[in-house]
This record gives structure tokens, sequence and C-alpha cells, in this order.
């Protein structure tokens, strides 16, 4: 089942490093700003929460029916260079493997796909 979690934050962009004084070194701002809007309630029930603990995402997809399914991803700068939106790119879809679930981003929106 694939579904639209929710739309990227425009938001989030103005809270690069570049454009703010963050000093983290991998853009904590930035990804607060961007996972913030996934966490939601779906239609169905499911409940999908994203966090960041210091330099770790974790995604959680918990089901109407109590079953949870989750992933951590770590923010990697020397793995995925100083760039802080291929950083979380990259710790999305780590976590999301983890889950057992897909992330994609396509036209600006982020689409979960949960196997059945």
């Amino acid at each position: 089942m694939t579904i639209t979690l929710c739309d990227v934050n425009p938001a989030a962009g103005d809270k690069l490093p570049a454009k703010t004084d963050d000093k983290s070194g991998v853009g904590v701002h930035y990804v607060d700003a961007y996972i913030k809007p996934m966490n939601r309630k779906l239609e169905d029930g499911t409940a999908v929460k994203c966090k960041r603990r210091g330099l770790k995402v974790v995604l959680t997809v918990k089901s109407a029916a109590g079953a949870a399914r989750n992933g951590e991803g770590l923010l990697r700068r020397l793995a995925n260079g100083p760039d802080p939106v291929s950083m979380l790119d990259a710790a999305l879809q780590e976590a999301a493997g983890q889950a057992g679930v897909a992330l994609a981003v396509a036209d600006g929106r982020i689409e979960l796909t949960i196997p059945e």
C-alpha cells in the first residue's frame, strides 16, 4: 500500500546551515524541520512517527492492529558528505529499510509504501 505521508516542508530549506547559525555539522535544525510533518496518523489508523535523537533518526510505523515496525538511520557526515540534504536522505532510507517500509520523495511529497 503506497500513500502520501505528507508534503515536503518548504520552510525546511531556510534552516540549512548556510542560512542559519547551525554549528552541528549535520544540519539538525534542517532535519527537525524536515521530519516534523512526517509525524501523523493515517486514515486507516496507522501511526507514523519520525524523530531525531542526536545523530540518530528513528522511524516508527505502527498499524492500527498494534504491529510496530521500527528502524534507525544515522546522519553520517563522513560517508555522505557535508550536505545535510543528502545525509538526511541516506538516514531516512536506512531507517525505512530497517523498518521494512519504503520512503520516496517525488513532486514535493513524501510517499510511504507499507508492504501488505
